[in-house]
């Protein structure tokens, strides 16, 4: 019954988009926001910040990776951070489940985080994985995935631009294991040392490093 169950959802995962429950560290949201990157140009006025070159921004237990991080931020203090990837390769999130040893990764061409509404998307070649501690767990692909905090759902929708020679239909695939089961493939371990980031409250106060 349970293997005839997980076929069915399964299909029902690569006929259609999906939605998916979660439960991500819901304190993130309120923790400032740190930056690291090769050159940052800000405008005070606007309170905007352009983050180019190996960015890392991290909120809590969140990070985002890409090749230009676009931050502003509102009169209340709520962020929103649009990351890029460099031309063929993708953006990057990580993020902790609330309560429990497991973590939501995913990969997108293009990777919009709003702390205000606590959603994240993933556009263009969208993959989202959940680990149990450094184990594989699930991984759904697609070419628009939404990851709501507040709701714990995601949704994946597909898309021509998903489309590859492996899927030219470009269609929502899963991989999905039982609860309590995972399969035997392990999360790569981090390339190179962890950064060293300097908390700040305001982007005013995120200064680019000087060059050498």
């Amino acid at each position: 019954m349970k293997r005839s169950f997980f076929s069915f959802l399964l299909m029902a995962f690569l006929a259609t988009g999906v939605a998916l429950p979660v439960a991500a560290e819901k304190a993130d949201r309120d923790k400032p926001m740190n930056a690291e990157a090769d050159a940052l140009r800000y405008d005070d006025l606007k309170q905007t910040s352009v983050f180019t070159g190996n960015v890392i921004i991290t909120k809590g237990t969140t990070i985002i990776r890409g090749a230009q991080v676009d931050v502003s931020q509102d009169p209340e203090g709520y962020q929103l951070a649009v990351a890029t990837a460099a031309p063929g390769k993708l953006a990057y999130y990580r993020k902790k489940r609330d309560g429990v040893d497991e973590y939501i990764e995913g990969e997108g061409e293009r990777i919009e985080y709003d702390s205000r509404a606590d959603l994240v998307k993933f556009i263009g070649r969208a993959v989202v994985r959940r680990f149990k501690g450094a184990t594989l767990s699930d991984e759904t692909s697609g070419a628009l995935i939404v990851y709501d905090n507040n709701t714990d759902v995601f949704t994946v929708d597909a898309g021509a631009k998903n489309a590859s020679a492996a899927n030219p239909g470009g269609r929502v695939r899963a991989m999905l294991s039982p609860r309590g089961t995972v399969p035997a493939t392990t999360a790569p371990p981090p390339s190179g040392p962890a950064p060293v980031l300097r908390p700040s409250t305001r982007l005013g106060t995120i200064k680019a490093p000087k060059a050498p």
